[in-house]
């Protein structure tokens, strides 16, 4: 555990320390929760992962060179295979003995 000082400013506003927002991927505009305890209180990042995970997802697939069309073009395929095999026959009514 570390421990910083920061200095309240002009309307409420804290800077975190720089080594504090990479190590958990703070960017402007993110939200924290606030938590008062009676004399202390703790910030905790509300992290709203799927913002960040699309965007990660985003550039991980230009860094490929890969169109949004080439990744669904194998999607039904992959999905039939990802099934299980008491979901791929649903619907079709019950087997019977000998069938």
């Amino acid at each position: 555990m570390t421990s910083d000082t920061v200095q309240l400013r002009q309307r409420g506003v804290l800077t975190l320390p720089a080594k504090l927002r990479e190590k958990y991927r703070l960017d402007e505009g993110d939200v924290l929760s606030v938590v008062d305890l009676g004399g202390a209180f703790v910030l905790s990042p509300r992290l709203s992962v799927v913002p960040k995970l699309a965007a990660e997802i985003e550039r991980l697939r230009e860094n490929a060179g890969l169109t949004t069309e080439d990744l669904l073009q194998g999607l039904p395929r992959r999905a039939a295979r990802a099934r299980p095999r008491a979901v791929r026959g649903a619907g079709r009514g019950p087997r019977r003995a000998g069938r």
